[in-house]
């Protein structure tokens, strides 16, 4: 097995996507200090789907905060379509995470004081699409995501699945260049996970959107063009056996 995934999947037209180099991180634990991601490399190309597993507290979630920019490695760089974000500034950094990153949280972080509509029309809002052209683009996807006709619903009355399915909607809603999915079926139960991974399959595999996937599940990873292994602070290819 390798260590570290330095080769990423060839896609249509290979153009690279994602680019870790060297990255480290380390978090204090009284006087001493825990090192977390040791080292880690990755490649992901446009169109792939990456699973990343490995055991509680590994570092995925750690390494999807680094990927997005919402932390910084204490070595190392991610570079985002070509561009350093560890070296940017946090103005710049805002604009690429809203511009070229979606995200689907566990938890699903909709705003509970929004409609559907309007939790979907944000995100095209801050990147300045104008107003007449964000009902039918919001009608659209949601129709294709199976919940059309929702649009005036608040969060709490959809139940946990149609929440995330509007969560995946509002992340890929805006056209990002990645999308980075932290456990997104693990508030679910079995029956209506399988139904979201049905759909994540469907937008992101079938559709050629590039995705990385933290998961516990062997069974959601399986949606993936690869599948790496955090253990011991670096990445592996493939899946590995967990012990829990």
């Amino acid at each position: 097995m390798k260590d570290n995934a330095t080769t990423g999947m060839a896609s249509p037209n290979g153009s690279p996507v994602l680019t870790v180099s060297d990255v480290s991180k380390s978090y204090a634990e009284g006087r001493r200090r825990r090192t977390v991601l040791d080292g880690v490399e990755l490649n992901v190309r446009r169109g792939e789907c990456v699973a990343l597993i490995g055991q509680s507290g590994s570092g995925k979630s750690t390494l999807l905060n680094l990927l997005a920019g919402i932390d910084r490695p204490d070595t190392g760089a991610v570079q985002v379509l070509g561009r350093e974000i560890t070296a940017l500034g946090e103005p710049e950094l805002t604009l690429l995470r809203r511009r070229e990153i979606g995200f689907i949280y566990q938890f699903f972080n909709l705003i509970p004081t929004l409609t559907v509509a309007e939790n979907l029309s944000l995100p095209l809002e801050l990147n300045g699409v104008p107003s007449r052209d964000r009902p039918d683009r919001v009608s659209s996807l949601l129709a294709e995501v199976g919940l059309g006709g929702r649009e005036g619903a608040f969060p709490d009355q959809l139940s946990g699945g149609e929440q995330q399915r509007v969560a995946i909607a509002r992340a890929i809603i805006h056209t990002p260049a990645l999308v980075l999915a932290d456990e997104p079926t693990g508030n679910l139960d079995a029956r209506t996970g399988a139904v979201v991974l049905d759909l994540l399959r469907h937008l992101f595999r079938d559709e050629g959107r590039t995705l990385i996937l933290v998961t516990h599940s062997l069974k959601v990873s399986e949606l993936a063009d690869r599948t790496l292994t955090l253990e011991g602070g670096r990445l592996i290819e493939g899946a590995r056996t967990l012990s829990w």
